[in-house]
């Protein structure tokens, strides 16, 4: 029986956000932004929906006087991800 697919972590940009969470632990917004290929707009409405369910924790500061948003994934977003890509290896072992 294949598992159930988190709806938050299946779309992509979102699941593209949590895969370089998952490696760097912290990332910035402007860094997430480059290596997704996301309009900022798009990134941050996708961001947001990743927070709101407690996946990633977001921080907002200035470094030298610019604004500098910053992206954690959190303790509850690494097992959602781990649960995810186990739940996605369920339909490739059948």
């Amino acid at each position: 029986m294949f598992k159930e697919l988190d709806p938050i972590l299946h779309a992509q940009l979102r699941l593209g956000a949590m895969s370089l969470l998952v490696a760097v632990k912290e990332a910035e917004f402007t860094f997430i932004k480059e290596k997704t290929g996301a309009t900022a707009g798009n990134l941050s409405v996708q961001l947001n929906k990743l927070k709101e369910v407690g996946y990633i924790d977001i921080t907002k500061r200035f470094k030298d006087n610019y604004p500098q948003t910053l992206c954690k994934i959190t303790d509850k977003g690494i097992i959602a991800f781990d649960d995810y890509v186990k739940a996605l290896q369920s339909y490739t072992h059948t």
